[in-house]
Formats: C-alpha cells, sequence, structure tokens
C-alpha cells in the first residue's frame, strides 16, 4: 500500500499523525480474521486516499492468534487489544481509542465493502448522528448469491428489522447491519452497556429513543471471505438474544401493552359475570368471576412492573424521560398511591365482611355459593389490589431517588 499524508500507514508511527486533524475512525473489531483482515485495511485506507478522508483504521482485537495483530500492524492499522472478550466489548474498547470524531465500525470479514466509507461520512458531514448500512433489497442494499443464509435474509432480518421499527420507531430496513457510521458526541451520549452481539442493536435502539438523527444508506453484502473459521453468529440463539433484548429495551410492549390486555379481558369477564350473562349456551357465574380476577391481578402486576422498569431506566438514564409518563407520575405520587391502596383495601375488606355477615346470618351453615362467590372473589381482588399498590408506591418513590453521580 502506497504511504499518503491523510491516511496512517506502516511506513509512518500513528502517533505522528494530527489527532486534531483525523476526521474518520474505522473501527474493526478482530477475532482470528487473518484469513480476510488485510483486505479490509487496504480497502478502508483507499477509500480514504481516493476521497481525501484524513482518518486511521483501528482494529480492536479480543485475542487473536492466528496473526491477525502482525498483519494489522503490516497493513498500516493501529491495533488496541480489548481483553474483555464479546463484539461489543471490542467495538467499546476500539472506539474509546478512536480519534476520528466520526467512526465508522464494520466487521473485518470482508462481506462488507470498505470502499464505500464515503457515502457514509457524506451523511456524517450533512449532520446525521448515525448512518446506517442496509443490505437489504427494501432499504436499496443488494446481497450477492451465499453472502447471507435465506432464513436470515427472507425472515430473521426483515422481522426484526419491522419491529425495531414499529417498537422504537427507528428509520431502518437493516437492524443487523453491522456497517455503520455514526459521531464521536452520540457514542459519548448514549453509554452502551452491551458486551455481546447486542451492542448493534442497542446503539439503534438508544438512538432512535433519543431523537437523533438517523440516515440510512443502501450496502452490498458480500460472501463471508474466511476460510479458517465459520462466522461467529448463531440463527437462533442470536434471533432470541435480539428478540429478548428488544423486550427489556421497551417497557410498554414487554409489560404494559399485554398488563392492559389482561385487565380488559378480567373487566369483560366481571361485566359478564356479576348478572350471569348466558353466552352461546353457557352461563358465565362464579367461575368466570374467579378466572377473571387472576386476569386481573396478573394484568396489574405486568402495568406494576411496567412502572417499575421505566422509573428505573429513566432515572438511570438508559432511555429518555417520557412527559406523559412523568406527569402521571407527579399526579400518582407516594401518598396517593399510598390513598387510592388504602381506599381499595379496605373496599375489599368490606365485602369480605358482608360475606362473613350473610355466613352469621345463616348460622354459620351452609351458604349459596353462587351468591357469595359474588361478595367473596371481587372482595379478595381488591384487597389484594389495593394492598400491592400502597407498597409499589412505595417501590416507586424509592426508585425515583436515583443515586448521586
Amino acid at each position: 500500500m502506497e504511504p499518503d499524508a491523510h491516511v496512517a500507514s506502516p511506513d509512518r508511527d500513528p502517533s505522528e499523525t494530527d489527532t486534531a486533524a483525523i476526521e474518520l475512525t474505522v473501527v474493526m473489531p478482530c477475532l482470528n480474521e487473518a484469513d480476510t483482515l488485510a483486505i479490509c485495511i487496504d480497502k478502508a485506507h483507499r477509500a480514504m486516499k481516493a476521497h481525501g478522508l484524513v482518518g486511521e483504521v483501528l482494529v480492536a482485537d479480543n485475542g487473536s492468534t492466528d496473526g491477525s495483530i502482525e498483519i494489522a500492524e503490516a497493513r498500516g492499522a493501529r491495533v488496541v487489544a480489548v481483553a474483555a472478550k464479546g463484539y461489543g466489548n471490542a467495538l467499546m474498547g476500539g472506539i474509546e481509542a478512536a480519534r476520528g470524531r466520526f467512526i465508522i465500525m464494520g466487521d473485518a470479514d470482508d462481506s462488507y465493502d470498505f470502499l464505500e466509507l464515503p457515502k457514509f461520512v457524506d451523511k456524517l458531514r450533512e449532520g446525521f448522528d448515525l448512518v446506517q448500512g442496509c443490505r437489504l433489497p427494501s432499504g436499496g442494499g443488494v446481497v450477492l448469491p451465499g453472502a447471507m443464509p435465506r432464513l436470515h435474509r427472507w425472515w430473521g432480518n426483515p422481522m426484526f428489522s419491522a419491529m425495531v421499527r414499529l417498537m422504537f420507531q427507528a428509520p431502518i430496513h437493516d437492524v443487523y447491519c453491522g456497517l455503520r457510521g455514526f459521531t464521536r458526541e452520540l457514542y459519548d451520549r448514549l453509554h452502551l452497556r452491551s458486551t455481546g452481539m447486542e451492542f448493534a442493536t442497542e446503539m439503534i435502539i438508544k438512538s432512535s429513543l433519543f431523537g437523533v438523527k438517523i440516515a440510512e444508506v443502501p450496502t452490498t453484502l458480500h460472501p463471508d471471505g474466511r476460510k479458517a473459521h465459520a462466522p461467529h453468529l448463531r440463527t437462533f440463539r442470536d434471533g432470541w438474544r435480539t428478540l429478548r433484548f428488544f423486550l427489556m429495551c421497551s417497557p410498554r410492549w414487554l409489560f404494559f401493552i399485554p398488563g392492559v390486555g389482561l385487565c380488559a379481558f378480567g373487566a369483560l369477564g366481571y361485566a359478564l359475570g356479576m348478572p350471569g350473562v348466558k353466552l352461546w349456551g353457557a352461563t358465565l357465574d362464579a367461575h368466570t368471576l374467579l378466572a377473571s380476577s387472576l386476569s386481573i391481578l396478573l394484568g396489574f402486576q405486568l402495568l406494576q412492573f411496567g412502572v417499575f422498569a421505566k422509573t428505573f431506566a429513566t432515572t438511570e438514564g438508559l432511555i429518555p424521560e417520557d412527559p406523559r409518563f412523568s406527569r402521571w407520575l407527579n399526579t400518582m405520587h407516594l401518598e396517593r398511591g399510598i390513598v387510592v391502596g388504602a381506599v381499595a383495601f379496605l373496599a375489599g375488606t368490606g365485602l369480605l365482611l358482608a360475606a362473613v355477615g350473610q355466613w352469621y346470618a345463616a348460622g354459620f351453615g351452609n351458604l349459596e355459593y353462587a351468591i357469595t362467590m359474588r361478595w367473596v372473589i371481587p372482595g379478595v381482588t381488591l384487597a389484594a389490589l389495593g394492598f400491592q399498590t400502597v407498597f409499589s408506591s412505595f417501590f416507586v418513590g424509592i426508585l425515583r431517588m436515583g443515586r448521586k453521580t
């Protein structure tokens, strides 16, 4: 490779480059990528030279033993050793050491064409904070034959990309594309925590939640060029990890929506069961009330978990503050929560005492089951809901105290 004034080269120590002048750092995570690392580095250098970009290539090595480190240094890249294992750890270590105000990350398996770097830089210069590559045709990308397993291309990736658009309003069509650019300011702001493959999706989700400017550029995916070992991805394991991470980042979809659904189902059961409505030849009676109470209790617990999770995530800065949620919390403060819970608990206790009164009037003998249960089941349900409300109000108050930073 021919040395160039804009790019760190084998003939010049990277420390000689004016750090303040570096616009771009290309970060490549690496774990035994000797088959393809050299060509990836060379393409990145060629792209920067051809477009006059002042930049560097940084290889974040995660413990390679196949000569990758020596290859990277010989091709003019700066190598940063990252001891903590994991895709996310490798990238975080590399990004922390990056000198550029723009950072582009991409895998070193020759599946991404680093000659495409300039179009990412152009979007970053336009003012976008995150520029996501898209390999899928839905976003203008191209997947070359043999470059992506059919299950990933036609089901997994489109499904999870649709989910990230629905759940987080992220304007992207390829959630798994590892070739992306972002500003150093955005990275420092996001405080990413994922140490594994979820790192890439966490960046997209948080960027969308915090309302940053996101652009998408089409890219071409090439077949993996490695011969010494198979790809690191595992279809079903990584798919589950993605779904799990999506749900953990969205209290709304994990807790609130199912909770509201269960409570609504239980309320419907009460509306039909209390008067003993006959539906399709079946009489909805006390058993319906019992099942409906279970639905309401489970739904209410999910809603509580949602409040806990969102309060914690907001307090810790994991997600931005939701003005509507904050107004609701300010309205339903600790003291008001205690009052509401106490009223519900006393109302439930009153229904139970009324049932005891009926038992007393019958000389503590047998009671008419269908009538008595219409007092006992709502009483137990209200008492349980009130009890939970009182103590969950205290817990939310504790979570809102935050911590000193």
